[in-house]
């Protein structure tokens, strides 16, 4: 039987067709959704950025969207089913204790064929001396060898081990089969209990007005007392003719007002301007007045280091609390009766018995970044069970941790955040 020359020029036209629209489709989706006749397989972008000391960067991982920032060691991201993720960073810096436990969890999560990754942050091999054998015998051959200031990469998105080191960073894009991932949790939440009363929350430079951050504005203050808080901070900082206001730097002022006039103003100067044409600014007269007229309000210094001087000026000593910055100016503060909260870098300067030294010298109220409260865990615990209030700050400075993220996950590890905004969750049951 004789082929018509058209049915062999229609199939062939029909292969082509065919074979542009596949090579079309895959080249579409390869980051996304990989289609044939049986199965769909949905990927996602996984981003990994290991910074080394040497680069004085922070280290983080994105998924889904989600951008983590890590602390100071080794981080582990474990990828589930669903495009979920859970991951833990292990202090390999500063604790053997660390480095055993990161140990046995690569264990468990090889034997397991869990879909995981590691990058490093800052110094994270300093403690890894001693185990060389250990890791390598994991298969992470070059993690064995890595040096304290060098950056680190590793996944097994394909099955395969993979692995990249680097002086200074590394950035490495890889894409996750989110259907393949299995549901075995190897980092349990940790829930801890906590009693809820308004004073776990301050008023970040005066809190959120209007959807503004930062403004430490007689209106911040008027509109978060509405809401429930009870405890302000201040950013205090000096005019140039040595008067006491409330702004968070001089630049930001500048900004906040379209004062182009010299940096810093005087006082007067300060005074005549607005932030955004409708919020007041506030000297040491209005901070006074408003604390006056506001008796069971606290106020929370931040930027001023001078806890005499403050005090001095401040209405009611009894409802101030000073975030110092030096442990000279803590023990100032407490040789005067003055209520201190000492800020994260000199807690941790501190050699020895950092929980004695705090009661030693009357300190009752610490501030720290919640950036470091995984890493320094213990010391949160310690801290809490001497009674000592930790309040986070950095809320809302990552993406997805906010006041309702820190409510959730953090406190009853710390006492209280401080917060640009109210959010319900923080209703006081008093």
């Amino acid at each position: 039987m004789m082929k018509s020359p058209y049915s062999a020029i229609n199939f062939k036209i029909c292969l082509l067709i065919a074979s542009l629209f596949i090579e079309n489709h895959l080249e579409a989706a390869t980051t996304y959704t990989i289609s044939s006749f049986n199965e769909s397989v949905i990927y996602g972008d996984v981003v990994l950025n290991s910074h080394s000391f040497n680069t004085h960067e922070r280290s983080t991982f994105m998924y889904d969207s989600q951008s983590e920032a890590v602390e100071r060691g080794l981080t582990i991201v474990h990828f589930q089913a669903g495009n979920n993720f859970e991951y833990k960073t292990f202090d390999t810096y500063g604790s053997k204790e660390d480095v055993q436990e990161l140990l046995d969890v690569l264990t468990n999560m090889i034997q397991s064929k869990a879909t995981f990754a590691i990058l490093a942050h800052d110094s994270a091999a300093a403690q890894l001396t001693g185990y060389e054998k250990q890791i390598s015998a994991l298969g992470l051959i070059q993690l064995s060898t890595l040096k304290g200031r060098q950056a680190y990469v590793m996944h097994n998105i394909k099955g395969v081990i993979s692995e990249q080191v680097n002086d200074n960073s590394i950035t490495e894009t890889i894409q996750v089969n989110i259907q393949l991932g299995g549901k075995e949790i190897f980092f349990p939440k940790e829930v801890y209990e906590f009693e809820p009363s308004s004073d776990r929350y301050i008023a970040h430079a005066g809190g959120e007005v209007n959807g503004v951050k930062s403004t430490n504005s007689k209106h911040a203050l008027d509109e978060n007392y509405k809401k429930g808080f009870r405890i302000f901070e201040l950013d205090i900082i000096e005019t140039s003719d040595g008067k006491l206001v409330a702004a968070h730097d001089w630049n930001m002022w500048a900004r906040f007002t379209d004062y182009t006039g010299t940096l810093p103003p005087t006082h007067s100067q300060f005074m005549k301007q607005k932030i955004y044409g409708d919020y007041t600014t506030l000297d040491m007269d209005g901070i006074n007045t408003w604390f006056k007229n506001h008796p069971d309000a606290t106020l929370i210094t931040d930027k001023v280091n001078d806890p005499i001087a403050f005090a001095d000026a401040f209405i009611d000593k009894d409802r101030l609390i000073m975030e110092l910055f030096s442990v000279m100016a803590v023990e100032k503060a407490s040789e005067y009766g003055i209520n201190t909260m000492i800020s994260q870098e000199p807690l941790l300067s501190i050699k020895g018995d950092k929980v004695n030294f705090l009661k030693v010298n009357n300190v009752k109220h610490v501030a720290v970044s919640r950036r470091i409260i995984a890493s320094q865990k213990k010391l949160m615990l310690q801290l809490r069970d001497a009674e000592i209030k930790v309040y986070v700050f950095n809320v809302n400075f990552d993406a997805g941790k906010d006041e309702r993220y820190v409510y959730d996950n953090e406190l009853g590890l710390v006492y209280g955040m401080y917060a640009d905004k109210w959010i319900p969750a923080m209703k006081s049951k008093n």
